[in-house]
């Protein structure tokens, strides 16, 4: 094929990925679809959005044609009462109409904290089965005093389902750790599958060390790719139906196969009754994530009285609190 040009969409700039698409020719030119692959150059300034063959005067289907674009910082309404100092980035994010009803910030480099979990999730459904045993070792112990965990001991055993439940219910260290080592073969490898995924979904501002969240210099996102991570893995039922819950009780294995009772509760205020959604909002469920330097993070998924769908995200916020409040300030933007 000749004559293929790039469309450079600034806004599109971040979201640099390696991609297939798809060029059909016109039909008078006998021609059927044709599928060809381009390396996309994350340094480039130019944007795969969209290509154009010359000779046919066709357009691709966009890599991104359903998903939301932020053309920059996108402000509603005035800032929550404690000023825009008081969280680092946010955005809002219509499913249905590929519209973003709030940014900002959505570029900045930020630390996840456990909403990197999301991403443990996607990976192992994608790559394992709910009923595969999980067997702990030692490097799936987490050791630090204020991290959350269930305190794994090597020998543990579990299913992949009932890990999944405590990830993302629970937001457990350990049981990341415990997917990783089970799924990638060792949390490197397993950290090595989360960011060839993230290339994959465009989102490549990200890099991943871990699969827990716990603090790393090297271990960062963008509140924009946190979207498009979240928006892949809002596709499983599975992941909807566990982060939709605001409880778990399960009994997993010690080293002797002796059962080991287990409960859990939510770590999500909507779903605890602790946050109110505005009228014609309702929460589905989400992830949140808090570590001292990442500060207070949720993502959630949300439904408008029409049963539309929305990703909100709040990131680096001081406290839950104002976490909380700014969420609930944007799915105002609902009613």
């Amino acid at each position: 094929m000749s004559g293929v040009r790039y469309i450079n969409r600034p806004g599109f700039k971040k979201l640099q990925a390696v991609f297939t698409a798809v060029l059909v020719a016109a039909a008078s030119a006998g021609c059927g679809g044709q599928e060809i692959v381009l390396p996309y150059d994350g340094n480039t300034t130019n944007s795969s959005f969209r290509f154009e063959s010359s000779d046919a005067g066709n357009s691709a289907a966009s890599f991104a044609e359903n998903l939301c674009i932020p053309e920059g910082d996108n402000l509603a309404g005035e800032e929550i009462a404690e000023g825009a100092d008081a969280y680092g980035a946010a955005g809002f994010f219509d499913i249905k109409n590929k519209k973003t009803l709030y940014s900002r910030n959505v570029y900045t480099r930020m630390y996840p904290a456990s909403l990197t979990k999301v991403m443990t999730a996607l990976v192992a459904i994608e790559n394992c089965d709910m009923d595969k045993v999980l067997r702990a070792d030692e490097s799936c112990v987490v050791t630090e005093p204020d991290a959350t965990k269930i305190g794994l001991k090597a020998g543990d055993s579990m299913t992949l389902d009932q890990a999944l439940h405590m990830l993302l219910i629970y937001s457990a260290n350990d049981v990341a750790n415990l997917i990783a080592v089970n799924v990638g073969g060792s949390i490197d490898g397993f950290a090595q599958l989360m960011n060839e995924r993230a290339v994959k979904l465009g989102a490549t501002n990200t890099h991943f060390v871990n699969p827990n969240g716990l603090h790393d210099d090297n271990h960062y996102t963008t509140p924009y790719d946190m979207y498009l991570i979240f928006n892949e893995a809002v596709k499983y039922g599975k992941f909807i139906e566990i982060i939709s819950m605001s409880e778990y009780s399960t009994s997993y294995k010690d080293i002797n196969g002796d059962p080991v009772d287990y409960s859990c509760v939510t770590t999500n205020r909507y779903l605890k009754g602790q946050m109110t959604a505005p009228v014609r909002a309702t929460v589905t469920g989400g992830k949140t994530g808090t570590t001292m330097l990442a500060g207070s993070n949720l993502i959630i998924l949300a439904k408008d009285s029409s049963g539309n769908s929305y990703i909100s995200l709040v990131m680096r916020a001081q406290n839950a609190d104002i976490m909380y409040e700014k969420t609930n300030r944007m799915l105002e933007l609902l009613t």
